[in-house]
């Protein structure tokens, strides 16, 4: 019955991996003065009738601390890029030359970093409750596993303590990954 135990602290860890993951490309989409392909993550291109990601049409480049190039791989693709980029929430104003599309990335007002690391930390917020309630659907599975016959009460013990560890490990590097992204808003 070990391996009961074992399983649910392995399911717990994957999905806390998942949970990290996924935090941290959110987190990357916010918008620093920082030119990043990772900005773009978010913007749906409509092209020949289908959505695509902008990764999917272009080669991304950052030639420059503030500026994003794209070159499409078919150039009809240029104006469906820019045009959903323009309608994008991010508030960039693409410059086409016919080839290539340049994204200048203007600096941020106090205002708005102020405003993003509001965001930063609500969507850190999210991912953290995230976590613990990974944390209380593998204690109920530990729970359910300790009533089995066969399951000693020191095997249960270690195994609440090792999933507070994972809990632990994993709060504590959604926190670094949160003040990374801080301190990138307040120095770009």
């Amino acid at each position: 019955m070990v391996e009961g135990l074992r399983k649910v602290l392995t399911d717990a860890e994957e999905r806390m991996k998942k949970t990290l993951q996924v935090a941290a490309s959110d987190l990357a989409s916010i918008r620093t003065g920082r030119a990043t392909p990772a900005l773009l993550d978010g913007i749906r291109v409509e092209y020949h009738g289908a959505l695509y990601q902008i990764k999917e049409l272009a080669q991304m480049s950052v030639p420059q601390a503030r500026l994003l190039v794209l070159e499409p791989w078919d150039k009809e693709a240029l104006e469906p890029i820019r045009k959903a980029i323009m309608n994008s929430p991010l508030g960039l104003n693409p410059v086409s030359d016919g080839k290539v599309l340049r994204i200048p990335i203007p600096p941020l007002t106090e205002e708005r970093r102020r405003e993003l690391i509001k965001v930063v930390n609500q969507r850190t917020e999210h991912s953290k409750v995230a976590l613990r309630n990974i944390r209380k659907d593998a204690l109920e599975e530990i729970r359910k596993l300790e009533k089995a016959p066969g399951v000693a009460e020191g095997m249960v013990w270690k195994a609440r303590e090792e999933l507070d560890k994972l809990t632990e490990k994993y709060t504590s590097e959604l926190e670094k990954i949160r003040k990374a992204k801080e301190q990138e808003v307040l120095e770009t």
